[in-house]
Formats: C-alpha cells, sequence, structure tokens
C-alpha cells in the first residue's frame, strides 16, 4: 500500500511528511552534493523529531525505493512524525551497468574495486567518499540547533546496504555527541572480518582477507585507523544483525567468490556465523534479531514486526 494511502488512513494527511518529490541534494562543500530522499526537509531541521532512521539501499542504488519501504515502518511503528526517515543515493558512475543520470551537483561513485560499499570516494572528487557523506548526515542529526530532541541516530542498511555498514561501524571516525547511533546491517552478501579467521576454508584464495571482506590493503577513508582502532570500534558500537530466516538461495546480486564463500553458504549463514565470532572472539556486545517469512527483501525487513523496537528505539 503507498505511504499516502496509509497517511490519509490514519487520518493526518494534513499535516504529513513528505510522500512524493521528496529528493533534496545535500551538500558535501565546493558545489557537490548527494540527493537523498527525506521526510522532512533538511535544510529547516525538525522541532519534534526524537529520531532519524537512515536507510541504505542494495547494489540497485534504488534509494526511491528504499525510501517509502523506511516511511512505511515508521507509519507501521506509529510514529511518523516523531521519526525523520532520509535515504541517500549514492549514484553510480563510469560502467555500462553503473551509469545513473546525476542532477546538477550531484557526485557519483564507482560500483567495482574502490567503490561506495567499502567507503569510496566520489568520481573526480576524490576528497569525498561514501562514509564521509554518512558522516555528514548523522552530524545533520546530531545538530540540536536544528533537532533538539532528536535522541537517537539509526543507520539501516540492507543488502550491499548491509555490506556498507558492516565496514562503517569498524571504519568510522565518528563520535557524535548528543544521540546514540545504532548500525543495522540486514542480509548483506559478505562481512568485515578482523583477522585471517574465517568459518569456511580458503586454500586458494588469495584476496579473502583483502578489503573490502577483511583489513589488508585498505584505501582512503578505511585507511585512516589501525586495525587495532578499528576492532575497538567495531565492539563496542551498537550493532545490530538483522537477517532474513528465508535468505538462503543464491539470488539478488549474491556474492559467490571465494572470499565470500569462506565466510558461508548462504546470507543468513554467514550473518549468523560472524554473529558468533564478533562475539565470542572481540566481545562484542552486539545483537541478532532473526526475522520470519522474509528473504532477500529490504520491504520486508523494514516492516517487520521484529525489526521494529530495532530501528525505531
Amino acid at each position: 500500500m503507498r505511504i499516502a494511502a496509509l497517511l490519509l488512513m490514519a487520518g493526518a494527511l494534513a499535516a504529513a511528511p513528505c510522500t512524493q518529490d521528496c529528493l533534496e541534494p545535500f551538500s558535501m562543500g565546493g558545489g557537490r552534493a548527494v540527493m537523498v530522499y527525506r521526510s522532512h526537509p533538511l535544510g529547516k531541521g525538525n522541532a519534534k523529531a526524537r529520531r532519524a532512521l537512515i536507510v541504505i539501499h542494495g547494489a540497485g542504488r534504488n534509494a526511491d525505493d528504499y525510501f517509502p519501504s523506511g516511511m512505511a515502518g515508521a507509519f507501521l511503528a506509529g510514529d511518523l512524525e516523531g521519526t525523520v526517515v532520509a535515504a541517500p543515493r549514492f549514484a553510480g558512475t563510469g560502467a555500462r551497468n553503473c551509469e545513473d543520470k546525476l542532477a546538477p551537483g550531484e557526485i557519483g561513485f564507482r560500483c567495482t574495486g574502490d567503490d561506495w560499499r567499502g567507503g569510496g570516494p566520489a568520481v573526480g572528487h576524490p576528497s569525498v567518499t561514501t562514509y564521509d557523506v554518512m558522516d555528514a548526515l548523522v552530524r545533520h542529526f546530531a545538530d540540536k540547533k536544528k533537532y533538539p530532541l532528536l535522541k537517537h541516530v539509526v543507520l539501516m542498511g540492507h543488502s550491499a546496504g548491509g555490506q556498507f555498514l558492516s565496514r562503517y561501524a569498524a571504519a568510522s571516525k565518528l563520535e557524535a555527541a548528543g544521540v546514540s547511533v545504532r548500525y543495522v546491517v540486514s542480509n548483506p552478501s559478505s562481512y568485515l572480518y578482523l583477522d585471517d579467521s574465517r568459518p569456511g576454508p580458503v586454500e586458494g584464495c588469495a584476496g579473502y582477507n583483502d578489503w573490502k571482506y577483511g583489513m589488508a590493503k585498505r584505501t582512503g577513508y578505511a585507511a585512516a585507523l589501525t586495525d587495532e582502532a578499528m576492532k575497538a570500534n567495531l565492539a563496542r558500537r551498537d550493532v545490530v544483525y538483522l537477517l532474513g530466516e528465508y535468505d538462503v538461495t543464491p539470488q539478488f546480486g549474491f556474492d559467490s567468490s571465494c572470499g565470500a564463500m569462506a565466510q558461508g553458504a548462504n546470507r543468513l549463514e554467514r550473518g549468523l556465523a560472524y554473529f558468533r565470532y564478533v562475539s565470542s572472539k572481540y566481545g562484542a556486545k552486539h545483537q541478532l534479531v532473526r526475522v520470519p517469512n522474509c528473504g532477500h527483501n529490504g520491504r520486508c525487513m523494514l516492516v517487520a514486526n521484529e525489526a521494529r523496537a530495532v530501528l525505531f528505539p
């Protein structure tokens, strides 16, 4: 059901957050911007919002699909008014299957190699990475002049967005004052391992421990911290693994490379193994939430009953 229809049913249309034409440039300085779908104008702030939900799209770079799913989740949680939903678009550029039409001033990112999923730099603007964008969005919502009541920033990434967050949770240098930051990693094809151990065999897989599967050969944003600092970051941060119990088939961009297969046979198995790994080896107090009746479907994960407490604290 469309979000506008849900709001109409709730009798809240007069004061409704944005549901159409909700795209806004988010400045990264120097006339450069990332386009963001948002429920309330970012430039104005929001005096009532208690949380921000930042939804990170999958490999299709379809923030326009993830945004209404985040809105649906907020509606079903009963707090559209108290939640600012934002979905940045990391537009692709530079390859036949990764060539989005850019808005004026919009920057684009690679889809392979040093790509957007690992904090890669903007094409033609190497000083701006996707992780810098995420830092800037979190800082924006932590600004008490713009959001005086906001206490929680929840980052939710599904599929390739889950890969993005698995790495960002360790690599981020940002310490946002005045708000809690939660990283919700949902159904990625691979995770960032902090050492050379894996649940599966690695014989003959020379790059299994290279970034973005592991810590070796990091570049750019991810190279700024030491290995030990990244390990400490990941262990102490509020990370939740939101896993669909039906996400067990090799579909929808499933990573079957040897580096990924060393982490498990399917996405669910990889998530369960990774949770055991960071809990037992690094003492992480992360959460694991299994979502029944959901496969590899971002919409399902954002609106599931089991996800509600995780996404809307």
